[in-house]
C-alpha cells in the first residue's frame, strides 16, 4: 500500500506549479517564500503547505501580479488574493490549479466549487476536452514520475468518473436514433482505467447513438454474449495499461479471431497502448485505431 506523500522534492515544486527550481530557489532566498526541511542527510525538502503555497504563487504570478508584491502578502492575504482570482469571469484559464489543490487535499469541496463555477460558463462538453483532458494527462504524467500517489489520482478520477454518470444520466432520459448499430463499451481484462471509455460512452449517446457501456475487466469470450443478441456492432476499447506491450498484437488477434471473424462487427481501438502496436502484424481490416479521443469524437 502506498502512503499518502507529504514530502516533496524541489523538482516536484517545478513539476506541479511550472515554475523553474532555480527561479524557486532564488525567491526562496530573496523572499524567504519558503523554510523547506532537511532530511539526516542534509538534503531539502518541502511540505505540503509549501507545494500549496508555489501553485498559489504560480497562479498570481502568471496574472500579472509580480513576485515581489506576492511575497510581501500574509499567508491570508495570498489565500484571499487567490480566492478572488479564482472565483472571477475567466476562471476557466486558472481550473488546472484549482484541481491539483483539490487533489493534493483530498478536497472534496474545491473541487465541486471549481466544476460549479466552471459549468455556470461552459457546458460539460467543454469542461471535459478544454480543462479535465489536459488536467489527466498531466497527472498521468506527475504519477508517472513519483510526484503524487496512486490515491491522489483515485480520488480526483473518481470525482470526474462522478460528473461524467451525472451527464450521462441526463442524456439517458432522451429517446437515443433508431439505427441498426450498437455501440458496445468495454476495457480488456484487468484494465481498470475507464475515465476516457466512459466519457466517450457520454458522446455517444449525446449524438444520439445506441451505446452499451460495459466498463471494466472484460474477457474477450464475453463480448460473444452481445453477438447473440445484436447484429453489426462497433466494440470501442481503450488500452492504457493492459495488454502489456508484448501482447498488445496477440489480444487484437484475439478478438479478430474470436469476436470479429465471419461477423459484420467491427473494433475501434483508443488508448496510450496504441503508440506501440505495430499494424503490420495484425490484421485490421474490421479495425480502426486512433489516435486520440478527439481524432473519434471528430467523425460521431
Amino acid at each position: 500500500m502506498n502512503n499518502i506523500k507529504t514530502e516533496f522534492t524541489i523538482k516536484d515544486l517545478e513539476n506541479f506549479s511550472g515554475i523553474k527550481a532555480h527561479t524557486i530557489r532564488i525567491w526562496e532566498k530573496r523572499y524567504n517564500l519558503f523554510e523547506p526541511n532537511r532530511t539526516d542527510s542534509n538534503i531539502r525538502y518541502y511540505d505540503i503547505e509549501s507545494l500549496q503555497k508555489i501553485l498559489n504563487i504560480s497562479l498570481l504570478n502568471n496574472n500579472g501580479l509580480k513576485i515581489s508584491k506576492i511575497a510581501a502578502l500574509s499567508e491570508k492575504g495570498l489565500e484571499q488574493q487567490v480566492k478572488e482570482l479564482i472565483f472571477k469571469d475567466g476562471f476557466e484559464n486558472q481550473a488546472a490549479n484549482s484541481l491539483k489543490l483539490a487533489m493534493l487535499n483530498f478536497d472534496e469541496s474545491l473541487f465541486n466549487k471549481t466544476y460549479n463555477s466552471l459549468i455556470q460558463q461552459f457546458n460539460f462538453r467543454t469542461i471535459f476536452t478544454k480543462i479535465f483532458m489536459p488536467f489527466l494527462n498531466e497527472i498521468g504524467v506527475l504519477w508517472q514520475i513519483n510526484t503524487i500517489t496512486p490515491a491522489h489520482e483515485h480520488f480526483i478520477a473518481n470525482l470526474i468518473k462522478q460528473k461524467i454518470h451525472i451527464n450521462i444520466e441526463k442524456l439517458q432520459v432522451s429517446q437515443s436514433k433508431e439505427e441498426a448499430q450498437k455501440y458496445v463499451l468495454y476495457l480488456p481484462l484487468n484494465e481498470i482505467h475507464e475515465l476516457g471509455l466512459l466519457y466517450l460512452h457520454f458522446e455517444l449517446l449525446f449524438h444520439g447513438h445506441d451505446s452499451i457501456y460495459l466498463g471494466q475487466s472484460v474477457p474477450v469470450d464475453n463480448l460473444n454474449d452481445l453477438q447473440k443478441v445484436y447484429d453489426n456492432i462497433c466494440f470501442v476499447t481503450y488500452l492504457t495499461v493492459e495488454p502489456s506491450k508484448e501482447s498488445i498484437e496477440n489480444y487484437l488477434e484475439e478478438v479478430n479471431s474470436k469476436v470479429l471473424k465471419n461477423s459484420n462487427d467491427i473494433l475501434w481501438v483508443l488508448g496510450a497502448k496504441t503508440a506501440l502496436l505495430d499494424e503490420n502484424l495484425v490484421d485490421l481490416s474490421q479495425m480502426k485505431v486512433f489516435k486520440s479521443p478527439l481524432e473519434l469524437l471528430n467523425i460521431l
